[in-house]
């Protein structure tokens, strides 16, 4: 009687908030995951829970060395996301971009593992077109604050297209818009954290500009949804699919299409919050924020069959809930 193994995972980046989503639903899945994080951003309480699973393993490992094992796939997260932690510390955030990238498929060429990257909206940079197709190539600054993690991403896909066409490595990648839910960092200065944190501490929850500008906003378990499809993909039909699509390597938006003001988030926040004495304030906007960010999805609806299924105030809920929880036991 033949036995079947489970797949193996690799998942870089796994202590963070979506790496560690990711490793619970590759459990679920039956695979085998090997979670690398150097903890800069991440934490090991976001993967407590899984430490006792014989068929995960935690190694505290940088992106930016190389790192050798035998996997099936390769999920690439690893890379500080919010602007607190990438401003904070500029150059190691450009590096987990571009050698993080690199040595992952290094990886996958030596093995034949499907590599998954996840990119990011800010590709797109202060977009000049709306909502934001896969074919727009940006409006982003080079030399700005941001441009650690904006460039350093854009840098990511082109290894990753240089990779596929030169030396066949079968790689995917999604661009993540807005994402949100339970084990987000308190202090990562995402506008969903800072609202609900600010809320249930009674402080002024802030704004910058006048509040109008716009995002779109998707819970997490839609994100890692969107991977493990386009990861279960066989790579003949992606190839043929970007063909017809014009597309120079696989990348598709995953995100929320439903486009939200920020004044409309705050707005919400204290709503599920009611006991919250916060008011809002406003401040001067940041260099380079964007002022209109939304995905169209079409690619990812034909290519993926998906779509966000959870409503912004569903999630909020979830993610409130994590947040009062986490303030708790502090």
């Amino acid at each position: 009687m033949e036995i079947k193994l489970p797949r193996k995972a690799l998942v870089t980046g796994a202590a963070g908030f979506l790496g560690s989503h990711l490793c619970r639903r590759l459990l679920d899945d039956g695979y085998e995951v090997t979670a690398l994080d150097n903890l800069f951003t991440g934490t090991k309480k976001n993967i407590e829970t899984l430490l006792d699973n014989r068929r995960f393993s935690f190694v505290l490992h940088d992106v930016t060395q190389p790192f050798w094992g035998q996997f099936d796939e390769i999920y690439n997260l690893a890379c500080p996301a919010s602007p607190v932690h990438y401003q904070h510390n500029p150059v190691e955030t450009m590096k987990a971009s571009v050698l993080g990238m690199m040595n992952m498929l290094d990886l996958a060429l030596k093995t034949k593992a499907r590599i998954l990257h996840t990119s990011t909206s800010e590709v797109y940079g202060d977009p000049l077109v709306h909502p934001q197709v896969e074919t727009y190539w940006g409006n982003v600054n080079t030399i700005g604050i941001r441009s650690c993690y904006d460039e350093g991403k854009r840098c990511a896909e082109t290894f990753a297209a240089d990779y596929r066409r030169e030396y066949g490595v079968d790689v995917r990648m999604v661009r993540i818009f807005n994402t949100y839910g339970p084990n987000m960092h308190p202090k990562d200065g995402r506008v969903i954290s800072n609202f609900i944190m600010q809320a249930l501490q009674n402080e002024d929850i802030t704004l910058f500009g006048d509040g109008m500008q716009t995002r779109s906003f998707q819970y997490c378990d839609d994100l890692i949804e969107a991977m493990r499809r386009f990861m279960e993909l066989p790579r003949e039909k992606i190839d043929a699919f970007c063909s017809r699509h014009g597309l120079g390597a696989p990348v598709v938006n995953t995100g929320n299409p439903g486009e939200y003001t920020i004044k409309q988030l705050a707005e919400e926040t204290l709503l599920q919050i009611p006991e919250s004495k916060s008011r809002l304030v406003f401040r001067p906007i940041p260099a380079d924020d964007p002022k209109r960010r939304k995905p169209d999805i079409t690619l990812a609806r034909k290519l993926l069959d998906w779509e966000p299924k959870i409503p912004l105030r569903d999630g909020l809920s979830k993610t409130i809930a994590y947040f009062r929880e986490l303030q708790q036991g502090a």
